[in-house]
């Protein structure tokens, strides 16, 4: 199989208790659990049977080993984890508002994921990659955008590909280098993943076919529009094809889009048809929500295939 390497922020999640509670108060808190987007698609990726490596850096504490241990539980090739003393691992907070939409306190550029290079052991790892997988989030900083340059420049030299996840706030839009790196990524793209309007940052069209024509006319190979809840839809040369999401009862949404993500790619580096690679990353993007926690939802390919095999024919798992 292909081995797929990603590159970016490791974190602990610590989730406010109640929904509507607001952490201008004291209240209860729940975690911490292993997160950071990287590390939720390398985790999903892993457990599907992927080859996967993550390039990233984390604190000598309780935090950082969380996240390694869960990694390495997970199958995922963790040699390029840095792991710096005098240096905490990242955190984010997590409140929900009673519309759904969540608040977050980071601490992400200031800890050790902000402390991200390219070692020698990422150079081994990514001398060993098929693929690259970029995350809009990981773009937080000129550093951390010089270690995705470096490694789509890597895996494109030997031949490989590279897949992008804007998944990016619009405040990071503003920040340094952040418009001249998004387009550079872009431009070595061959596999395109927004979630919905994120499709629009990219193109001057104002509706999705027109906007996703732009993209093929870049050289990208192809364009998945990840919907949430009401599945996803891919495009390519060929044409379209549309996938229904899974109905589930939502406890958290954290990580889903990386999970789907994960799986697509994962399938798409299998050579599978777009059907099933989207029936699968909708399957992992449902159950992905509904645990509290980004990684706690995250199956392996059998637990994917039995709750897809229920989910459509009502036979027992």
């Amino acid at each position: 199989m292909k081995k797929l390497v990603c590159a970016g922020e490791i974190l602990v999640e610590i989730m406010a208790e109640r929904i509507g509670q607001s952490f201008l108060a004291p209240g209860p808190l729940i975690g911490p659990f292993p997160s950071g987007a990287p590390a939720i698609f390398v985790d999903q990726a892993a457990r599907l049977g992927q080859p996967a490596g993550l390039i990233a850096a984390v604190g000598d504490d309780d935090f950082g080993h969380l996240n390694i241990e869960r990694l390495r539980a997970d199958g995922a090739d963790i040699s390029a984890i840095k792991v710096h003393r005098g240096a905490a691992t990242g955190t984010a907070f997590v409140t929900y508002e009673t519309d759904g939409s969540r608040h977050f306190v980071y601490n992400i550029k200031q800890s050790a994921a902000g402390l991200i290079e390219i070692g020698d052991e990422a150079r081994a790892l990514l001398a060993g990659a098929d693929h690259f997988h970029v995350m809009g989030t990981s773009l937080f900083s000129p550093e951390t955008i010089q270690v995705a340059r470096t490694g789509i420049e890597a895996v494109k030299a030997r031949g490989g590909t590279v897949s992008f996840d804007p998944n990016i706030r619009k405040e990071m839009l503003d920040l340094p280098g952040m418009r001249q790196a998004l387009s550079f990524v872009l431009s070595r793209t061959d596999l395109f993943l927004p979630s919905g309007p994120e499709l629009f940052t990219f193109a001057k069209a104002a509706d999705e076919e027109g906007a996703v024509r732009e993209m093929l006319g870049r050289g990208i190979s192809a364009v998945v529009i990840k919907k949430g809840a009401q599945g996803a839809v891919h495009y390519d040369r060929a044409g379209r094809t549309v996938s229904p999401g899974f109905v589930v009862d939502e406890i958290d949404p954290t990580g889903a889009g990386d999970c789907f993500a994960a799986a697509f790619v994962s399938f798409w580096l299998r050579g599978a048809a777009p059907e099933k690679a989207l029936k699968v990353a909708n399957a992992c993007g449902a159950l992905a929500v509904t645990k509290k926690g980004p990684m706690e939802g995250i199956a392996s390919l059998a637990a994917v295939e039995a709750f897809i095999e229920t989910a459509e024919t009502g036979a027992p798992a």
